[in-house]
């Protein structure tokens, strides 16, 4: 578990292969993200709380911090 969460993570569609580089919010997860570079509408894989547990480079606050699978 995590005190201080990791706040920036890079979301990769899995559409185009655009990557952007986001600020998670710390209390709530993100269920849907709209990639800049196509214009899909990005929702977390089954089992995923959120797309940057899905489709970032590092998972949500709630999950650092738990150290569980979701939130």
């Amino acid at each position: 578990m995590s005190e201080h969460p990791v706040r920036s993570s890079t979301i990769t569609c899995p559409e185009c292969g655009h990557q952007e580089t986001e600020t998670m919010p710390l209390e709530a997860c993100q269920w849907f993200y709209e990639c800049p570079g196509c214009g899909a509408l990005l929702r977390p894989r089954p089992g995923d709380c959120c797309v940057f547990c899905s489709f970032g480079t590092v998972p949500c606050p709630p999950v650092q911090q738990q150290g569980g699978p979701c939130c």
